[in-house]
């Protein structure tokens, strides 16, 4: 199974992410987290993304396909997997097509977590208090929203015009949201 999951911020796509990973034997993959275990690699891809990601940027969409690129070829992915951030951009998606045609491996569903927008700025700003991250105020979760909309959408209209989007409310118990998705995932795969 080869699953992407999309979705706002703070609607939860790392915790769901692992556990439907989990439900079908399958990888979890988050390129936050491969960049974040880059910061202790002594390569020179990885000295450039720590040198990127200290300065706050964004590592380039080039980068990030190749790391991708990479991990999908690591012998736990051959059955499957599940990618949590990525694509983020439309080149991210025409890359990870061309991954996907170099072998006989196809996308066979994309996970979007709605919520209302109200509920997640909340949800952030608890998580901020609880967490003590003063970055997280109102302001910067508004503007994350913000960029997450502009750059999302068009790829999830993409996978939803290729028969590929599953919708599913993000708002819940962890189990409960865990539920919805499997269902949702087994009648879309059926």
């Amino acid at each position: 199974m080869r699953l992407l999951i999309m979705g706002p911020p703070g609607v939860g796509k790392g915790t769901q992410a692992k556990g439907i990973a989990e439900h079908y034997g399958v990888p979890a993959i988050s390129t936050g987290d491969m960049f974040r275990a880059m910061k202790g690699a002594d390569t020179p891809l990885a000295k450039q993304v720590q040198e990127i990601m200290n300065s706050g940027a964004l590592v380039p969409d080039e980068i990030t396909d190749a790391i991708v690129k990479d991990r999908l070829s690591q012998p736990d992915a051959a059955g499957g997997w599940l990618l949590d951030g990525y694509p983020r951009a439309l080149g991210q998606v025409y890359a990870l097509d061309a991954v996907l045609a170099s072998g006989e491996d196809a996308i066979d569903a994309v996970i979007s977590l709605t919520a209302d927008e109200e509920v997640l700025v909340a949800r952030l700003l608890k998580r901020a208090e609880i967490e003590g991250r003063a970055d997280d105020n109102a302001e910067t979760i508004k503007n994350r929203m913000k960029v997450y909309h502009e750059s999302t959408d068009p790829l999830l209209a993409i996978y939803r015009d290729r028969g590929l989007l599953v919708e599913v409310d993000g708002v819940g118990g962890i189990e409960e949201v865990a539920g919805r998705i499997t269902a949702a995932l087994d009648a879309k795969l059926a």
